[in-house]
């Protein structure tokens, strides 16, 4: 079954003349895992996003499926069993695509530090029995400092007592939102990107659907559906919005987190490395191997500007050059070494939206927050601003970050579940590692529903074993099971490392693209792996836009820039053949797609240096 625009058009069409019992506004993770769940159950799904799958939050993360062991610090060991144990079953459900890659965490003696070789051996353990691991390869282990200067010479000497290493995950975070989308289209839901909800329909004071808008053609239609639920991350308070029978008080805080990139012959790490920011503020920062570059990442500050475009700052800059030099003393990262970056918004809920990542906030107001707070009292007292735009700026004052409170509506930590008097479900906050989580809580919700208010029976599936498109390997053995399906590629032709990138990149529906080789010429300036996967993300992966397939089906822009400047022009000139574009739609896709590499490459800020 193809996933293509052949496909949308399709499933425009019954989004326009089908009563739906589910519509998802919403398409990153969250949206994705409700999809994919409502799907696989029969009813009749459809779910719309106003850009490209992933492409507002759930591309932007830090790229891993994170244990949050500095919880343990605490002893908060409900927080982290839940995430370790959830961190399982997404493996298990998508075996290609979390992977593990056990983290070093050096200790410094410094004050405020997070851990002494004392406690993280204790959090270790306890950490190790949670996660299951004991007794096998990934069980944690203890460095001296030389062992860990053996490890990574470039880490700072001053002050370090050894260090310890112990079972993370990295993950590729468009790749398992496209996965969870490509099998939802597959048992029969309508997933449509670059439709915009604009307005809400009501039938005797209920939402009973969605106005839309498709972005590409312009037009605007209705979709009828039983119930709706807001899954938009960030905006969803925006969505919420647009609700005019309801009174809507901001709720979220989303915060930016940002993230750069070398090459690791500039910063070499052999494996994931996190540590204190060595600013005493309890902030932690990881610096992650990823195809031949490093990344560095990431910050956490409140964010009230355009929720569709966060940029990197020059202040982010200096943030993170400052401390990775620090605990780098001899790599001297400069902004010019920074060959592409990426901002990203965490969807945080006001009342209880902690970062596991690098401690969240201090508990005190920024003077960047006390100016903001100072500008829209201002606006107020002047008519330019809204009393919802001074309640959504004081949302993000709450001094504390903490995720240990759990709030009764919550389907997992930091996550929530609402439903509104006229019937607008939202399942708002919650992390990556939690998506398949919420969404079962958000099934469990929708099911009462339908069956109270609507008199129709669905039956849940068990969302532990149902696997993600790609996902039918055995995760016990997804190493063995990958390299296997690689080597068919091999013997038709295709380079080991080529076989082996796509076999991890699409799982087992590597096949597909396997046996089309015989029949494919590579694209000018692609190699064959390249234009094998070209094609796939064309008639299987809904791939609209050169930005689409370079940043968010595969990471050409992120960790593959040495390449990026000839590989898009064949990836232009492609899709412009497939798509039949004009030399106008042709120039506009390649401008869109020159200046997100501009603003990935930092060129604006790397002038201004000079």
């Amino acid at each position: 079954m193809t996933f293509s625009i052949k496909t949308r058009e399709k499933s425009i069409e019954a989004l326009k003349n089908e009563q739906l019992d589910l519509l998802i506004i919403g398409g990153g993770i969250t949206g994705a895992g409700v999809a994919l769940q409502a799907s696989a159950t029969g009813m009749k799904t459809g779910l719309i996003e106003m850009q490209d799958f992933a492409e507002g939050t759930s591309s932007r993360s830090t790229k891993l499926v994170h244990g949050g062991i500095r919880y343990l610090k605490n002893f908060d060991v409900e927080v982290v069993a839940d995430t370790v144990q959830e961190r399982a079953v997404v493996q298990a459900i998508a075996p290609h695509i979390p992977k593990p890659d056990p983290m070093l965490l050096p200790i410094y003696d410094e004050p405020k530090a997070t851990f002494n070789m004392f406690s993280v051996k204790v959090a270790m353990d306890l950490y190790d029995r949670l996660a299951n691991v004991i007794g096998t390869k990934y069980e944690n282990y203890t460095l001296t400092k030389e062992e860990v200067l053996e490890r990574e010479p470039q880490l700072k000497h001053e002050g370090l007592q050894g260090g310890g290493v112990y079972l993370d995950f990295r993950n590729n975070d468009a790749r398992l939102v496209i996965e969870n989308i490509k099998r939802a289209s597959q048992d029969g839901g309508a997933m449509v990107s670059k439709v915009k909800a604009v307005g809400f329909i009501y039938d005797h004071g209920k939402i009973s659907g969605v106005k839309a808008k498709d972005l590409l053609t312009g037009e605007e239609f209705e979709i009828k559906a039983n119930i709706v639920i807001n899954t938009t991350g960030p905006w969803s308070d925006k969505v919420r919005g647009l609700d005019t029978k309801e009174k809507v008080t901001p709720q979220m805080r989303p915060t930016k987190g940002v993230h750069l990139v070398v090459d690791s012959s500039k910063l070499f790490v052999p494996q994931p490395t996190y540590f204190d920011t060595g600013k005493h503020d309890g902030r932690m920062v990881f610096v992650v191997p990823r195809e031949k570059k490093t990344y560095f990442g990431t910050t956490d500050t409140d964010y009230t500007g355009d929720y569709e475009h966060p940029t990197v700052t020059q202040e982010d800059v200096d943030y993170l050059l400052e401390i990775v030099n620090n605990r780098y003393p001899e790599a001297n990262v400069t902004i010019d070494d920074i060959e592409s970056s990426w901002a990203g918004l965490r969807p945080l809920i006001s009342e209880n939206g902690g970062s596991d990542y690098n401690g969240g906030n201090n508990g005190k107001v920024s003077d960047q927050s006390f100016d903001q707070v100072i500008d829209i009292v201002e606006k107020y007292q002047q008519k330019t601003a809204t009393r919802f735009d001074v309640e959504n700026v004081l949302n993000h004052l709450e001094d504390s970050l903490s995720e240990s409170k759990e709030n009764p509506s919550a389907v997992s930590r930091g996550s929530l579940l609402e439903r509104s008097e006229d019937g607008l479900l939202t399942l708002s906050g919650g992390k990556i590692t939690d998506y398949r989580k919420m969404a079962e809580g958000a099934l469990k919700e929708i099911q009462r529903i339908l069956k109270d208010e609507f008199n129709k029976t669905i039956e849940l599936i068990d969302s532990k074993t149902y696997a993600v498109s790609g996902g039918d390997i055995d995760a016990a053995n997804a190493e063995t099971e990958l390299k296997a399906l690689a080597k068919h590629g091999v013997e038709q032709g295709l380079p080991e490392e080529d076989a082996e990138y796509l076999a991890h990149l699409y799982g087992s529906n590597v096949t597909q693209l396997f046996e089309k080789i015989s029949e494919t010429t590579p694209v000018d300036g692609l190699t064959l792996a390249e234009t094998l996967g070209l094609h796939h993300a064309l008639e299987n992966e809904m791939t609209l836009t050169p930005s689409d397939y370079l940043i968010r089906r595969t990471n050409h822009l992120l960790f593959m820039r040495d390449t990026l400047d000839t590989v898009k022009q064949g990836v232009i000139s492609e899709m412009a053949n497939y798509y039949d574009w004009s030399e106008q739609q042709k120039a506009g896709y390649e401008q869109e797609l020159n200046q997100l590499i501009a603003e990935s490459d930092l060129t604006t800020l790397k002038e201004g240096a000079k």
